[in-house]
């Protein structure tokens, strides 16, 4: 609800397609600066702990945001420096969440955890902006923020009342440094990780320009408001969701490169397709696909990782999966807006989804080859 009531704000503060993709940059930049210091912290310190403390964290930010709006104090920089401190907060938390999925659950009930916390995530994202849609349009910008900060206390109070096993210490050996670089080297010498993280980098950067530049889209292609817009997302929500379902119900291992690459590539053909789409009733389909493949390359990849790492380096290199799939989305959303007020967002976006496709044909290619030089050395 959030971040519809926020690229609201922002488009309608300013009329800018780039200081949507600003505000989307400061948000998810800090992830890409701190996102590895954070998987240092996962693997040492207590992660329910951390968690507490960070949504205690993003809940006074919202109620910033929100007191700011609701007294029509709030700029346009206003929203830049509380992103960015959104982002600190991410950039900490992120790592320390993904990796708390391997303390509730054993190591093979994992893919079928990480597609159900995919689905709870994906949840809000499809009921959020249909409720924000219709909040804004009633009552403005604020009441959604503040909304947002109080459900941060039902957060809190859940972590606060789990039953978890006693807490280890794991003391850090080494400099955070040299922590850092033991996470970055497993993922760079595990082929099956360096080749997923690589095509999701791309996926990162390009994949994000639809959600950025969809306040244009909402007004310049389809002539519709806030309950518009927070229609179209909440379909990229709903394919999404459907995705995470998909993945809980057949929670295989063996078609894991397949999956992350084929979602890559009609992610693409979507983005593709969007632009040139006339109506809304065309283009919710298409951005329902598109979150379903979009929940189907990142949560593959996640599964991927976390059945091929061990306890004592999953936060360091579940930090790797998080900097990429997160820290990577400002610079897709600084230079989409940047790009798209060169060339408009319909060239910008389709650009971007050819880039997508060819990015995941290299990806399946290279794993076909990879695959077939194992069976040659095994025989």
């Amino acid at each position: 609800m959030q971040n519809v009531a926020q690229a609201w704000l922002v488009y309608r503060l300013t009329e800018s397609s780039f200081m949507l993709g600003l505000t989307a940059f400061f948000a998810l930049f800090p992830v890409l600066i701190l996102g590895l210091w954070g998987g240092v912290l996962a693997d040492h310190v207590n992660r329910h702990k951390l968690l507490v403390l960070a949504h205690t964290a993003g809940m006074v930010q919202a109620l910033v945001l929100a007191v700011l709006t609701l007294t029509g104090l709030v700029e346009a920089w206003h929203i830049l420096l509380l992103s960015a401190v959104l982002g600190i907060i991410h950039a900490l938390e992120m790592p320390a969440r993904h990796s708390f999925i391997s303390d509730m659950v054993a190591r093979e009930e994992l893919p079928n955890a990480i597609a159900l916390n995919s689905s709870a995530f994906n949840i809000a994202r499809f009921i959020g902006p249909f409720i924000a849609g219709i909040l804004i349009a009633l009552l403005g910008e604020g009441p959604v923020f503040l909304i947002n900060s109080l459900s941060f206390l039902a957060v809190i109070y859940s972590l606060l009342r789990m039953q978890l096993p006693p807490y280890k210490s794991r003391s850090m050996k080494g400099s955070a440094l040299l922590n850092i670089r033991d996470g970055l080297g497993f993922a760079w010498s595990d082929l099956s990780i360096r080749y997923s993280l690589m095509l999701l980098s791309v996926f990162s950067i390009v994949g994000t320009s639809l959600t950025v530049l969809m306040p244009v889209f909402t007004r310049a292609t389809f002539d519709g408001d806030s309950q518009i817009l927070g229609t179209l997302l909440g379909a990229m929500g709903a394919g999404a969701l459907t995705g995470a379902f998909t993945l809980a119900y057949h929670s295989r291992r063996d078609h894991l490169f397949w999956q992350i690459g084929l979602a890559g590539g009609i992610a693409g053909a979507c983005m593709m397709a969007f632009p040139i789409s006339n109506t809304v009733v065309v283009a919710i389909p298409i951005l329902a696909i598109f979150g379903f493949c979009q929940t189907i390359l990142a949560a593959s990849t996640n599964t991927l990782i976390q059945l091929r790492v061990s306890d004592a380096m999953r936060g360091r290199v579940m930090s790797v999966f998080s900097t990429i799939f997160i820290g990577f989305m400002p610079i897709g959303s600084l230079s989409s807006g940047y790009i798209a007020e060169q060339i408009g967002a319909m060239h910008t976006v389709y650009s971007l989804g050819v880039i997508s496709i060819l990015a995941s044909t290299a990806f399946l290619i290279k794993n076909s080859l990879w695959n077939q030089a194992n069976k040659n050395n095994e025989k």
